[in-house]
């Protein structure tokens, strides 16, 4: 049985059979039932989210609700500014630090009413390293990934309906994977930015949720307020999820990725072709369209071109961390092999995602979305690694909209089922999901 969205609950607001008050409850209730075990908060705004909720009821009841999500409780990864909370970026250095400011979306999302919770672990400056491990909802045996470790754990545990995390490489899409959860990269440039303490040129702001349409209600809200990163149009679409639409024609792709995939998971994507081709899409892959091959082949070095412009990008601000104590030896290898490159070396690597984001663009026209893994497996053993991103790599470096859907299973742990859209058409992305959520 799937979640309902957090829109369903609004008759119930009005009517006072239900409240904010009371959802808000039930969620700090959870989370201090669960925070022992899974590690997702590094702060709790208790007090505060009760008021909020109580002014949310009153607007509720009032009939003058702020947004479709007023009182819905979300969380904020922990490289995400908040006025009220500090923003500790995962790292020792920073423990403690007040910025005493919204980051835009945090600001866009109490304008709409929400309650922002807490704050949500992520790993070491939202990269490699889980300084603060996270376990996993489902076996806490197992690494919730990362980076947005902790969004991800506090959706996929059901402690909140939303949560916010980023994607640089694979740090929505992967956790949502493992945690059973509906994870949402948007269009580059879609949500605004600004605030959050990710300024690599691939980097998004995205939305760990229990549904499609909570993420795509909590997406709005933001650029409804805010818009995207400056110098962008921001997220295109109607305020509400667009109606649920049959994907007619879907591509399925392996990727370079394929060979690390485990037996269960590729056996999985095995199935849900099947599955998606008794729901009426029709199917296509590399070895029966040309078209396919030409995308497979434009995304085939993609891992190796974007760890080549994330290590030059992430130049500053390690080569001052390093300086100090504190910084993991993750981090400070990955300094390294930035020093060791050349500017002409990151320029060449820019190049190369152009090709490749002009290549796909030129092939991708034909397809409803792209049908890939969202990890290579179920979330790994242990809590020193947060898994390999390679399946995700293709849509941050397109800069596409794309998003896990929890539909398959390996080794009795979630595997999300990924869909890849086109830049800017992430409301067609959403219509495709929302279809699938209810038919699937």
């Amino acid at each position: 049985m799937r979640p309902s969205a957090y829109a369903s609950l609004a008759p119930c607001f009005v009517s006072g059979e239900r409240s904010p008050v009371a959802e808000v409850r039930a969620c700090l209730a959870r989370l201090d039932a669960l925070a022992p075990k899974l590690n997702a908060f590094v702060h709790v705004a208790r007090e505060t989210a009760l008021s909020g909720a109580e002014e949310s009821e009153r607007r509720w009841r009032s009939n003058a609700a702020f947004s479709p999500i007023d009182g819905m409780a979300i969380g904020v990864k922990d490289i995400i500014e908040t006025e009220d909370m500090p923003t500790g970026q995962g790292s020792p250095m920073w423990e403690g630090f007040h910025t005493r400011r919204d980051a835009a979306c945090v600001q866009a999302l109490r304008e709409a009413g929400a309650i922002i919770l807490g704050k949500t672990t992520t790993t070491e400056f939202a990269a490699t390293e889980p300084l603060m491990p996270v376990r996993n909802p489902h076996d806490p045996a197992h690494t919730a990934g990362g980076s947005s470790s902790g969004s991800a754990a506090a959706v996929g545990a059901g402690i909140l309906p939303a949560a916010l995390g980023t994607q640089v490489v694979g740090s929505t899409l992967r956790p949502a994977s493992y945690c059973g959860c509906v994870g949402f990269k948007p269009t580059f440039g879609a949500l605004n930015r600004s605030g959050s303490f990710d300024h690599l040129s691939q980097s998004c702001l995205g939305i760990l949720a229990a549904t499609p349409e909570d993420a795509w209600s909590v997406a709005s809200a933001i650029v409804a307020r805010v818009g995207g990163d400056p110098g962008n149009p921001g997220l295109r679409g109607p305020s509400e999820i667009a109606p649920a639409s049959l994907p007619r024609r879907l591509a399925m792709l392996e990727t370079a990725a394929w060979p690390k995939a485990s037996a269960g998971a590729q056996a999985a994507f095995g199935q849900a072709r099947g599955r998606l081709a008794e729901l009426g899409a029709e199917i296509g892959d590399r070895r029966s369209d040309p078209s396919i091959a030409a995308v497979e082949e434009a995304i085939s070095d993609a891992v190796a071109v974007t760890f080549a412009i994330f290590d030059w990008e992430f130049r500053w601000p390690l080569g001052n961390y390093a300086k100090r104590n504190g910084l993991s030896e993750g981090m400070r290898r990955r300094l390294a092999s930035a020093q060791q490159m050349t500017l002409d070396d990151y320029r060449a690597a820019l190049r190369r995602r152009e090709e490749i984001r002009k290549r796909y663009a030129d092939a991708s026209g034909r397809f409803d979305g792209f049908v890939t893994l969202a990890a290579t497996g179920a979330a790994p053993v242990g809590l020193t690694w947060t898994g390999d991103p390679a399946f995700n790599v293709p849509a941050s470096l397109l800069g596409v909209p794309a998003i896990s859907l929890p539909f398959l299973q390996d080794e009795r742990m979630p595997l999300g089922l990924q869909i890849i859209g086109r830049a800017d058409e992430d409301a067609q992305l959403m219509a495709c999901a929302h279809w699938l959520w209810q038919n699937y």
